[in-house]
């Protein structure tokens, strides 16, 4: 067996056994970029190699393979490649003002230089810094918006209630309301995803920058079992998105710009036309014309709007022929 297949196997053995649920041929296929026949003999290595491993069928009635009583503390995955990653989502949490996701993430460091040698942690440490050191963020123009910790604190502890929030949102002299959290949009600003019962309809954004004040009630509620936090950040083109704007999408990219654009993800459902004279058509289902219209201005007179007609008159008239270069 080469190293890279024993590496494999070793990787796959952790994940069997840190699954509760176990894990599926799909699983295995997906995590390591595989096909499927290939998961197939991933198992068939992982059966022959340790005496611990249990089959059963799941809820989805598919094959899942699980490692009992591991006994894999002592191998453990390379510390500077895990150093780096803790640190980097560390310094990501602490910018965003999420303290307490933070100070988890310093604790997970900890806990594993603790379990190292003092001279494989100093070498860790290291070779870790070696690399952090060599990272820098970029600083976009424009004011940051400041996160409250303690709101952040409470969103979280009625995130897992889930209980209901009593906030005050935009003014102080606006009167409280009761929220329904299911949910957290992080971008270039971040909302809270809820529903408001007492004025009904659909579940609702709420940009946390503008809530004054947030208190978890002990009142429970029912999370709206057809709401899936992927489709609702799916429906917006950015981070706000108004549903009266929902509805396709069509951007056709000049031919000196299509080969640019289409290493571009602008959107989960975007569909790429290639046209005949070199040129490239997007399509894709969102809203959000105004976070749109930002975007498109970076292409100068490169990218034309065929639909819809409200953004298409939100952008005419702002295409310039004078930029030097594309995003």
């Amino acid at each position: 067996m080469s190293f890279s297949k024993a590496q494999d196997l070793i990787r796959l053995a952790r994940l069997a056994a840190a699954r509760r649920g176990g894990i599926s041929l799909e699983d295995i296929a997906a995590d390591f970029g595989i096909s499927h026949r290939t998961a197939q003999r991933m198992t068939d290595a992982l059966e022959d190699s340790f005496a611990n491993v249990s089959t059963f069928d799941g809820d989805d009635r598919k094959r899942r393979w699980r490692i009992d009583d591991p006994g894999l503390d002592r191998l453990l995955p390379r510390p500077d490649s895990a150093l780096e990653a803790l640190e980097i989502a560390e310094r990501d949490a602490a910018s965003a003002g999420r303290l307490r996701h933070r100070q988890a993430l310093a604790d997970l460091r900890e806990a594993l230089l603790a379990r190292l040698t003092p001279r494989d942690a100093a070498r860790a440490e290291a070779d870790a810094e070696a690399v952090l050191s060599a990272l820098a963020s970029v600083t976009r123009p424009g004011p940051k918006v400041s996160l409250a910790p303690h709101l952040l604190d409470a969103i979280t502890e009625a995130l897992r209630g889930p209980f209901r929030l009593r906030v005050r949102y935009k003014s102080a002299d606006t009167p409280q309301r009761i929220l329904e959290p299911h949910g957290v949009l992080m971008g270039h600003r971040t909302y809270l995803v809820a529903r408001d019962p007492a004025k009904g309809g659909p579940i609702r954004s709420f940009r946390l920058d503008q809530i004054l004040s947030a208190e978890v009630l002990d009142e429970s509620f029912a999370i709206d079992s057809e709401f899936s936090m992927q489709r609702f950040a799916a429906q917006s083109f950015g981070v706000w998105q108004d549903p009266a704007q929902f509805g396709e999408v069509v951007w056709r990219f000049l031919p000196r710009a299509a080969s640019r654009a289409a290493g571009f993800r602008f959107h989960p459902s975007q569909v790429l036309e290639p046209q005949a004279d070199g040129g490239l058509i997007v399509r894709f289902y969102a809203a959000g014309w105004l976070e749109m219209a930002w975007h498109l201005y970076q292409w100068g007179d490169a990218v034309e709007v065929l639909a819809p007609e409200g953004l298409r008159a939100l952008v005419d008239g702002y295409r310039r022929s004078d930029f030097t270069a594309m995003p």
